[in-house]
This record gives C-alpha cells, sequence and structure tokens, in this order.
C-alpha cells in the first residue's frame, strides 16, 4: 500500500471519527398541527418531520434538511428517564417561530414518540444534520 492510499485511509477515520463526534446539544418539543406548513403549505410530507428554531432556520434554508435527533435526557423533573429508541431522522418542514418557540427542533408527535416519553413535554437532545 503506498504512502499516498495511507494517508487517505487515515483522512477518512478521522473524517468518520469527527461526523459521529459531531452532534450538537440542544433541546426538541412537539406539535401536532402539520399542514399547512412554512416551507411546502399543505403539501403533505409524512410525520417524521419537525420545525426549525431560529437557531437552525435559516431564513428558510433549513427546508427539507435531514437531521437526525436522540434524545439526552428529561429537561424537567416530571419524567425522569424519559428517553427511548435509538434516535429518528426527521425532515424540516416548517418554521418554529419566536418568540414562542420553547425548543432547538420542534418535533412531530410522532418522531417525538419514537425517541422519548411524551409525557416529558421537552427533552436534552443531540443532534446533527445528516
Amino acid at each position: 500500500m503506498g504512502m499516498e492510499m495511507r494517508g487517505l485511509i487515515v483522512v477518512g477515520i478521522v473524517m468518520s471519527l469527527i461526523s459521529v463526534a459531531s452532534a450538537i446539544a440542544g433541546t426538541a418539543t412537539y406539535y401536532t398541527v402539520y399542514v399547512p406548513s412554512a416551507c411546502y403549505g399543505y403539501e403533505d410530507q409524512g410525520v417524521m418531520i419537525a420545525a426549525a428554531s431560529d437557531a437552525l432556520w435559516e431564513n428558510g434554508a433549513a427546508c427539507g434538511r435531514m437531521y437526525r435527533v436522540t434524545c439526552t435526557g428529561p429537561t424537567n423533573q416530571g419524567v425522569p428517564q424519559p428517553c427511548r429508541g435509538d434516535g429518528v431522522t426527521v425532515k424540516i418542514v416548517d418554521r418554529c417561530p419566536s418568540p414562542g418557540c420553547q425548543a432547538t427542533i420542534d418535533l412531530s408527535q410522532e418522531a417525538f414518540s419514537a425517541i422519548a416519553d411524551p409525557a416529558a413535554g421537552k427533552i436534552e437532545i443531540d443532534y446533527n444534520q445528516v
């Protein structure tokens, strides 16, 4: 194996480690009315969807982006162990408007339920764009 190939393999390994370690901490809530959405109007986008907070919205550039979201823990004492499942991939279809947006990502109820007990209402998450 040539030195150049070894270098590429090392770069590939480092890049894969960086992508795993680059999850961003945030919070998630959920919503239940999916249309109309800021990105797609009355077009149905399924239920594995989310609304982006101002931190992700970027004047609508977030529309269509896919995020992998994993529950990491509770934000309150109401449900001390809310997490379940391995994570969920959602598509940004809407904006969680400020003021009033209570989380980094506002998940559909179905997506939230896949990773946490809905009774928690709000959870700590790790997320990254996929």
